[in-house]
């Protein structure tokens, strides 16, 4: 399930950014949306409750992190192509349908033009479905895998957002009096997260939480100095109940690229992070990062031999010399909500921080 997701793994540190508020949390345990001014720990506690809910709804994404434009498979080695489909997937806004039925039955379809990307879950079966490359995947899961949902191969929902954002609720995070706000025909309280760091590239981090059900309707993400988000996720229709079970079930089209993976034990799991070769991203890709500092000014690095630039090209037309630009020991390329930094010898720093930080904690 690798691919395109609205969020890439690059972008975690913009909002996975500390440690959970444990006092905060448990004082808001067990406890419901209550009156008409709930605290903030109130409306982030309901999230939980709404793990088993079941619709169906159209989900909007938009980004505006200052990534050039780049035409979607552009680039000449299939890693410069896969690298370029998910970052035409981060400078343009998208829209994709979204079918849950509880924790572990699951469905996105993103539709492009003459195009469509399908990831369908039922229990510990998972397929995901390319049409433009007619390619499936079968993936069966280990039975005790959490069923949180869909941050496979097409989107991060306003779910996975609210949750990386709660873990950086800490005392370097100033937490907002919930607002009344309408997402998708539905009321819903809003919070705002906002860093009290001076570093980070983060301006504050807004979650929307239906006030009945608890289901988080948006999340957006705005880069500290600017108005508008420089991400945003959300719904723009949501109906509540069960979506028809025959949208859990897929079947490949006659002709189909069928590829199986079975993650069903330990060892599997822990090959399964291991990276082909060939590919941009070398073996040992499932390495712990380190991480240096803490809170929202938190820099993630992978070790040297992570990234074979090579691959990426580096003649001055290839996707990773459109993207970055030279700096001492290496590449880096600076968005308006994170940065990332390739090392001369193959490591990788990323951060919602400045490329100026990244270089001096590499060093």
């Amino acid at each position: 399930m690798k691919k395109s997701a609205w969020l890439p793994a690059v972008l975690a540190p913009v909002v996975v950014a500390g440690a959970v508020a444990a006092p905060m949390m448990a004082n808001a345990a067990n406890t419901p949306i209550a009156g008409n001014h709930p605290t903030a720990a109130q409306v982030i506690a309901s999230v939980a409750k709404s793990s088993d809910a079941q619709y169906s709804g159209k989900l909007e994404q938009t980004s505006a992190l200052g990534l050039p434009q780049l035409p979607s498979g552009s680039g000449g080695s299939s890693a410069e192509g896969s690298a370029a489909d998910t970052l035409s997937l981060l400078t343009s806004s998208h829209t994709a349908r979204l079918y849950v039925d509880g924790p572990d039955k699951q469905r996105v379809q993103l539709t492009q033009q003459l195009a469509e990307q399908d990831v369908v879950r039922n229990g510990t079966t998972v397929w995901t479905w390319d049409s433009k490359k007619r390619a499936a995947t079968h993936v069966t899961l280990p039975k005790d895998t959490a069923g949180s949902g869909t941050d496979a191969a097409g989107t991060a929902t306003p779910a996975q957002l609210a949750d990386r954002a709660i873990a950086a609720i800490t005392p370097s995070t100033q937490v907002s009096t919930p607002s009344e706000v309408q997402v998708a025909g539905h009321d819903a309280w809003q919070i705002t997260l906002t860093p009290k760091s001076s570093d980070t590239l983060v301006g504050s981090v807004r979650i929307a939480v239906d006030q009945q059900t608890g289901l988080p309707l948006r999340a957006t993400i705005t880069a500290k100095g600017q108005q508008d988000p420089a991400f945003s996720v959300g719904f723009s229709s949501l109906d509540y109940g069960a979506p028809a079970a025959r949208l859990f079930d897929f079947t490949p089209p006659s002709g189909a690229k069928v590829t199986t993976k079975d993650l069903s034990d330990a060892a599997a799991r822990d090959h399964a992070h291991g990276a082909r070769h060939g590919d941009a991203v070398r073996p040992g890709q499932g390495v712990d990062p380190t991480v240096h500092g803490t809170g929202w000014d938190t820099i993630a690095e992978l070790p040297a031999g992570t990234v074979d630039s090579s691959k990426l090209g580096k003649d001055g037309s290839g996707l990773l010399d459109q993207l970055t630009t030279a700096v001492a020991g290496g590449r880096a390329v600076q968005t308006s909500l994170v940065s990332v930094y390739l090392t001369d010898d193959g490591r990788v720093l990323a951060g919602a921080v400045p490329v100026s930080a990244l270089v001096a904690a590499a060093k």
